[in-house]
């Protein structure tokens, strides 16, 4: 058929010519460098994001270390940046990016705006409604964020005032979210992935002027970080209102409607929402537990950082740009683009996902200990912190997976499905976050490593559910190339893991914390350029990594 299309593209002249070639073009299985020139926009602001969200870190440790402000802090953060992940890193447009693009396609600009017009308001009363009663309530709300801080008043009420200022930051957020899938949708990834930038920026900058007024590890420096985080949800808005202007799609405040479109999208986007947020609850429900235990929401929020670095650059990124992709490919009935794209993003997530899994697994203790051991951070600190990272890098590639494999559903607006997966996933995590927070110290092992190990196997059964669901329907079928790769994947981690091991045995007397803090660096900087040339060379050599894709992308 293929070939009578190309024939009938040949023979016809002018427009119908044109339209003939451009039909059987769109037929054409996805070509993967369209995939991965996405990925790498998005995937290298998120890492310029993330880089600078360690020069955050490293500065929040040196100054409020794993003390009651920086659990205050970490709790005050928590439920605005809980809605800043869902939304901001593609939960939301779960369920608003095919209606977006659907309604673009089908009724041209205008129509769509339409749309967000009408989303953009509806989202903005009920978030402006949600704030105020969050604000008021906020005294007994934090007996359910953090029950373990009823114990010590003063950072109890510390942690309401500062979530007091910083709530607003979800009415910000929601909205940049709901820019951000107009946005990807016309294929435009930059400015929603540069929002976090702002915000790592805009906490840096309150820091500095903690510092500069002579706050200290006390509560007017989270206080400072509190507005830090009020100011940075109005700047990230003020960017994406930009790009819309840009692109000719700023949405308008209308008056609320409860219109077929609302409907369709608050049916999908609330299980949307739910499922694309499954890693995020999961950390949510583990920290609430966790405050039973003093230092234990800082450390599970230091590990929880070094992690989400590659999520974020790989995972998340990849998730983002998928969605949109499938849902193009579903309404062309392109079915091969559609399996040869989710077979080069599991690929390329596993590609990149698995050593980084392995080097936090093997060396989690010198990583935490040269990026925050200084101030007000401790050995002792260190040392929880590098148990629970090391812990939480054996679900990296299930907290990755899970990104890649969603949008095979949300692209046919089916958000039910993985919403159920998320409930079990949910269930298993909190009652094994109870469990073992309470058994794991009967064994000499510290009660936060309990709620990890359970944050764990719950991102693993939510994987595996998912994985069934496609495969069972016919959404997902592992292609040669996919099947081969994935063994060379192991077999070159687990060589890289061996040189490793070994180089630590060499680098070891340079890591410690005596030595200045560039030798530390250094030898750090050292071990992972010496295992990332072990691994790439060994997946090379393995055929896990195909050189001529990777000089295609580089070229391109």
């Amino acid at each position: 058929m293929a070939g009578s299309v190309d024939h009938l593209a040949v023979q016809k002249s002018g427009t119908d010519g044109e339209v003939a070639c451009r039909e059987w073009l769109a037929r054409l299985p996805l070509r993967p460098m369209k995939l991965y020139r996405s990925l790498a926009t998005v995937g290298g602001l998120t890492m310029v994001s993330r880089v600078l969200g360690f020069m955050r870190d490293i500065a929040l440790a040196a100054v409020i270390g794993a003390g009651p402000v920086a659990e205050a802090f970490v709790v005050a953060f928590r439920f605005p940046n809980l809605f800043r992940r869902w939304f901001g890193e593609g939960a939301f447009n779960a369920a608003f990016v095919p209606l977006f693009a659907k309604r673009l396609e089908g009724n041209g600009k205008e129509a769509a705006r339409a749309l967000a017009s009408e989303a953009l308001s509806g989202l903005t009363l009920v978030l402006l409604v949600l704030s105020a009663v969050a604000m008021l309530a906020m005294p007994w709300a934090m007996y359910g964020l953090a029950p373990g801080f009823s114990s010590d008043p003063a950072k109890f009420d510390l942690a309401v005032a500062m979530s007091r200022i910083a709530f607003p930051y979800l009415l910000c957020m929601s909205l940049v979210a709901l820019l951000s899938g107009v946005l990807n949708s016309v294929g435009r990834f930059a400015e929603s992935s540069a929002v976090s930038i702002v915000l790592n920026l805009t906490l840096m900058a309150a820091v500095g002027i903690a510092l500069l007024l002579g706050y200290g590890n006390d509560a007017r420096t989270g206080l400072v970080l509190a507005w830090g985080i009020f100011a940075a949800g109005i700047l990230q808005l003020g960017v994406l209102l930009w790009g819309a202007r840009r692109a000719g799609l700023v949405p308008r405040l209308v008056r609320p409607v409860w219109s077929d479109d609302m409907r369709r999208l608050v049916t999908l986007g609330i299980p949307g929402v739910i499922a694309g947020g499954a890693t995020q609850i999961n950390i949510v429900i583990g920290g609430m537990i966790a405050s039973m235990q003093a230092g234990a929401v800082s450390w599970l929020y230091y590990a929880d950082r070094l992690y989400e670095l590659p999520l974020a650059i790989i995972g998340i990124a990849l998730g983002v740009v998928l969605l949109p992709d499938i849902a193009r490919n579903l309404r062309a009935g392109n079915e091969a683009a559609v399996h040869d794209s989710q077979n080069r993003a599991l690929e390329l997530a596993m590609l990149l996902t698995v050593p980084a899994s392995v080097a936090l697994a093997l060396i989690p203790g010198p990583i935490i200990s040269v990026l925050f051991e200084r101030g007000a951070f401790g050995p002792a600190d260190t040392r929880a912190v590098s148990a629970a990272l090391a812990i939480f890098a054996i679900g990296l590639p299930a907290f990755v997976l899970q990104k890649v494999l969603q949008p095979g559903y949300f692209a046919r607006e089916d958000t039910r499905t993985p919403m159920r997966y998320t409930a079990w996933s949910l269930g298993v995590n909190t009652i094994g976050s109870i469990i073992l927070f309470f058994v794991f110290p009967r064994f000499g092992l510290s009660s936060h490593l309990g709620v990890a190990t359970a944050t764990v196997i719950g991102g693993w059964l939510n994987v595996a559910l998912l994985y069934r669901g496609l495969v069972q329907r016919g959404h997902f079928r592992a292609d040669a190339r996919l099947r081969y790769a994935l063994p060379m994947i192991v077999l070159s981690s687990a060589a890289m893991g061996l040189v490793l091991v070994i180089a630590m045995g060499v680098a070891g007397p340079y890591l410690a914390v005596r030595e200045p803090l560039l030798t530390r660096a250094a030898a750090l900087g050292g071990l992972i350029a010496v295992a990332g040339v072990v691994y790439f060379a060994t997946a090379a050599l393995s055929g896990a990594l195909r050189l001529s894709g990777l000089r295609r992308l580089v070229k391109r």
